[in-house]
C-alpha cells in the first residue's frame, strides 16, 4: 500500500474505481452489449447472404450469357438454313421461269409453223384453183375456133377431172 501512497493513490479511491468499473462493465455486457451483437451478428449474416446472393447472380449471369450465346448461334444457323433455302427456292422458281418461257416460245414458234404450213396449203389450193381456172380459159379460148362447143365442154370437164386428180 505504501506504493500506492508513493504514487499518490488513495486505496478507497482505486477500489472504488475498481468497483465502479465492474458495476458499468455489468451493465453493458448485461443490457448493451446484447442487442449490439446482435445488431452485429444480423449485419454480418446480411453480408453473408448477400455475398451469396451476389455469387448466385454471377452464375446466373454466366448461364444466361451462355444461354444467350447459344441463342444467337441457333438464329444463325436458322438464318443460315432460311437463306440457302430461299436462295434454292428463287433458283428453283427462275429454272422454273426459263422452262415455262421456252416452253412457250416453242409453242409460238409451233403454232406460227402450223399457221404458215395452212396459209401456205391454203394458197397452194387457190392458186391451183386459179391454174385450172386459167388453164380452162385459155384451152375454152384455144379450141374455140377449131372445135364445137360441145366437143369444147368435154375436153374441159375432161381436162378438169384430170386437174382434181393431182394433189394439190
Amino acid at each position: 500500500m505504501e506504493i500506492l501512497k508513493t504514487f499518490g493513490l488513495d486505496p478507497y479511491l482505486v477500489t472504488a474505481q475498481i468497483v465502479n468499473f465492474l458495476i458499468i462493465l455489468y451493465v453493458l455486457k448485461r443490457y448493451l452489449y446484447p442487442p449490439l451483437f446482435k445488431v452485429f451478428k444480423m449485419r454480418e449474416e446480411l453480408v453473408k447472404e448477400s455475398i451469396n446472393k451476389a455469387e448466385e447472380n454471377e452464375k446466373i449471369l454466366e448461364k444466361t450469357k451462355d444461354q444467350e450465346k447459344e441463342v444467337i448461334k441457333k438464329a444463325k444457323s436458322t438464318a443460315d438454313e432460311v437463306i440457302k433455302e430461299a436462295r434454292e427456292r428463287s433458283d428453283e422458281i427462275v429454272k422454273k421461269s426459263e422452262e415455262d418461257a421456252k416452253q412457250k416460245a416453242d409453242k409460238m414458234l409451233k403454232d406460227a409453223r402450223e399457221q404458215i404450213a395452212l396459209e401456205t396449203t391454203e394458197a397452194q389450193k387457190q392458186l391451183n384453183k386459179y391454174v385450172v381456172k386459167l388453164s380452162v380459159e385459155i384451152l375454152q379460148k384455144s379450141l374455140s375456133n377449131v372445135l364445137t362447143e360441145k366437143e369444147q365442154s368435154e375436153i374441159v370437164a375432161k381436162a378438169m377431172k384430170e386437174m382434181q386428180k393431182l394433189p394439190n
